[in-house]
């Protein structure tokens, strides 16, 4: 489906609400931006992203922020890290 591969579409969608990107094309959620984009609004998302984007701090510190069980999809190297664990 052409939607599910759209960025701008799916940037959109991951804005307005973060579970859009359970419906996001595969490609879609390798990206840093999208993916950024879905855990300020809704943290739990992580679990969605691509295995790389879980060991993003950057990523991973947006979800924890905005909720700290996103700590349980996070990559086990981030788990320990002191600056994630504390954030959540």
């Amino acid at each position: 489906n052409k939607l599910k591969e759209d960025k701008d579409l799916a940037l959109a969608a991951v804005r307005q609400d973060g579970h859009a990107l359970r419906f996001a094309h595969d490609r879609l959620k390798c990206d840093k931006e999208i993916v950024l984009a879905a855990v300020k609004s809704r943290g739990r998302m992580l679990k969605n992203a691509s295995d790389t984007l879980k060991n993003d701090l950057d990523v991973v510190l947006a979800a924890v922020r905005q909720d700290g069980s996103a700590l349980e999809f996070a990559h086990i190297f981030l788990k320990a890290d002191k600056e994630v664990v504390l954030a959540a």
